[in-house]
């Protein structure tokens, strides 16, 4: 595993729990395993290794769950975001790609837990049908005006 230096930040959706990295290892995933499916909460998780001295929580701290006696997995205890995946015995933590403000920067680069992968995501052969603003334009204006999302950067205050 290399470890890239690079400066990023993320957090939750409601800004209750920031963090700030100064390094990433090259192990960008996804995990299709059952346990990484329901913390997730989806088909898979997307997760990426920060050596353990590269991470600094900068507001609030994530709650957590212990998965099994060798791992636990981050979460804000506010609005649920899932933030980690921390097997206890690593000398790194893996932090959510999505919960970066800039995820598009750690594209994964390999799948792990391929026994609960679901066949559709073999070929990934579903089609993009437009943005959430073209699919739910009638709702748009609404959900912009109540957005309780925390914005993708740090900020000073916190609730906004």
């Amino acid at each position: 595993m290399d470890r890239i230096e690079t400066e990023a930040s993320g957090g939750c959706q409601c800004g209750a729990v920031r963090w700030h990295v100064t390094a990433v290892l090259d192990t960008s995933h996804i995990c299709h395993c059952r346990m990484c499916q329901k913390a997730a909460g989806n088909f898979f998780a997307a997760l990426i290794g920060v050596p353990r001295d590269a991470l600094a929580w900068t507001r609030g701290a994530p709650a957590t769950f212990a998965s099994s006696d060798k791992a636990s997995r981050g979460f804000c205890r506010d609005c649920g975001t899932p933030l980690t995946y921390d097997y206890h015995e690593s000398g790194h933590i893996n932090l959510t790609t999505g919960s970066f403000d800039e995820p598009h920067k750690f594209a994964p680069k390999v799948q792990f837990g391929n026994e609960g992968r679901l066949a559709v995501f073999d070929d990934l052969p579903l089609k993009a049908e437009g943005t959430t603003e073209a699919t739910m334009s009638a709702h748009v204006a609404a959900i912009s005006a109540s957005n309780h999302q925390h914005p993708d950067h740090d900020t000073d205050r916190w609730p906004q």
